[in-house]
């Protein structure tokens, strides 16, 4: 699982354009939103685009993301378990 988490961090670092972070910048623990990387909401849609075209994932309820992207870890855990 550590490769994805890996993968993880390259892909939300290219896809929402955080030039001035690297992969090591983000603890698999830390919070995407608020008080962690400060991620918002057109974030969290790029994130639902992300894991429909890179995993197979569709996410159909909105409120499920909160806790699917709460870090790294919760999203790893989630696609590993629902990766079509």
């Amino acid at each position: 699982m550590d490769s994805l988490k890996k993968e993880l961090k390259e892909k939300i670092i290219e896809n929402l354009n955080l030039e001035d972070m690297e992969v090591e910048d983000i603890a698999d623990d830390d919070m995407l939103f608020g008080d962690g990387l400060g991620l918002d909401s057109i974030d969290a849609l790029e994130l639902i685009v992300m894991l429909d075209k890179d995993y197979g994932i569709k996410l159909t309820d909105p409120k499920q993301g909160k806790s699917i992207f709460e870090s790294i870890n919760t999203m790893a855990k989630y696609i590993t378990e629902n990766r079509a």
